[in-house]
């Protein structure tokens, strides 16, 4: 059975000191998602947070991902809210996507280098990235669902509210 979820890990205090940090986060999390038997379909590095959107392939897989992503860094908090997929899960992808601009760290997500935003509207390779299966019913080629994805995005940019 899997379970689209959304798991927030949140610090007190700022959780990134550079790229490099960002990277290793983000390695980790391309290592432990796998072997936690997780897919990502979003995610965004934010000062303070994560944000990630996940299917997670038993039911532990998440709580699992958690800990072993928060044991190896400085995350002190994790809430894992789960996602009605045909209902939210493009919602919260946007939600996730667009966190650099709500918070005015960028004016447009693809300007923001730590979210998913660029693989999913874009078409650029991350290794951490795998469409769900709404994300291709966006369209028939790759082309056709990241224009709609982006469109979907931008129609709501300053609207999107939390799922």
């Amino acid at each position: 059975m899997s379970n689209a979820l959304h798991l927030i890990q949140r610090a007190r205090s700022v959780c990134f000191a550079d790229a490099n940090d960002r990277l290793a986060y983000l390695d980790l999390l391309v290592t432990f998602a796998s072997h936690c038997a997780c897919i990502v379909h979003a995610y965004v590095l934010m000062p303070n947070h994560v944000h990630v959107l996940l299917t997670a392939y038993s039911r532990d897989s998440a709580h699992q991902l958690d800990e072993c992503v928060r044991s190896s860094y400085r995350l002190e908090e994790a809430e894992i809210r789960p996602i009605h997929a045909r209902r939210y899960l493009l919602g919260c992808m946007r939600y996730i996507e667009l966190n650099p601009v709500r918070a005015h760290i960028v004016r447009r997500p693809q300007d923001y280098r730590w979210s998913s935003y660029r693989a999913n509207a874009l078409g650029c390779k991350d290794p951490l990235v795998a469409p769900h299966p709404l994300y291709y019913a966006l369209g028939r080629s790759p082309e056709e669902r990241r224009r709609a994805y982006a469109r979907f995005v931008e129609n709501n940019r300053f609207g999107a509210a939390s799922p």
